[in-house]
């Protein structure tokens, strides 16, 4: 059996070597700067039932993905809860949110951009609120807030202090959400997940790891196929 193929590497000032298997399959690997390949290809043969293992488990999740279809009555997340949908003669503006989502029913071919549209909107007025609170709260310096597409990760923190969060999570509660943003403004201070950057978020979240639990558990809910 031939070594599984990389789709991604990255080299870091990391002392160790990293597989990362994608939601989508995909292998990401991380090493060290200077790593050799037969290093790393040696590596990833020793890991490859765990690989494998891990693609049928990613497989199994996608399947279970939710596929909206925009009837009478599906139930879409916001902010932790599900809110049914309905339809109702034209009207503008074509999405609306009332404790239920009222669509136009001229609206409907185009109902899966509306409703992406709208909760990009919503996240972007919630979480630059939010991040503006905490960043106060504890003393981060930060650039900007930027929503994203991002299907792997739900947010990340670049080295300018950009703070990237993808519209899904506006889909989840409260508290998570809260947790996703102290964690990326911890990367304004601990730009790795050194044990200083987990003490610092620690500090804040003192159950972190419950909610990392979580996320980790309910996320196939918030994506959409």
């Amino acid at each position: 059996m031939g070594t599984i193929p990389i789709d991604e590497l990255i080299l870091s000032r990391r002392k160790t070597i990293a597989l990362v298997v994608q939601p989508d399959g995909r292998l990401l690997v991380r090493a060290p700067l200077r790593t050799n390949r037969n290093l790393i290809d040696a590596f990833i043969t020793s890991k490859t039932d765990w690989i494998e293992k891990t693609r049928q488990m990613q497989h199994a999740r996608r399947k279970s993905i939710p596929r909206h279809h925009f009837v009478e009555g599906e139930q879409f997340w916001y902010l932790g809860q599900q809110f049914p949908l309905r339809l109702v003669p034209p009207k503008r503006p074509a999405l609306q949110f009332d404790l239920a989502f009222v669509l136009s029913e001229n609206a409907l071919p185009q109902a899966r951009k509306r409703f992406e549209d709208w909760y990009r909107e919503q996240a972007r007025l919630y979480l630059t609120e939010r991040v503006a609170y905490f960043a106060q709260c504890y003393n981060f310096n930060y650039q900007k807030v930027k929503i994203t597409s991002a299907r792997t990760r739900w947010g990340s923190c670049s080295a300018r202090g950009t703070i990237n969060f993808a519209w899904r999570l506006i889909m989840a509660p409260p508290e998570i959400i809260d947790y996703v943003i102290l964690h990326e403004l911890s990367h304004t201070v601990h730009h790795n997940h050194s044990q200083s950057f987990w003490s610092l978020v620690l500090s804040m979240v003192p159950d972190y790891t419950a909610k990392r639990k979580w996320l980790k558990q309910h996320s196939q809910q918030f994506h959409w196929e």
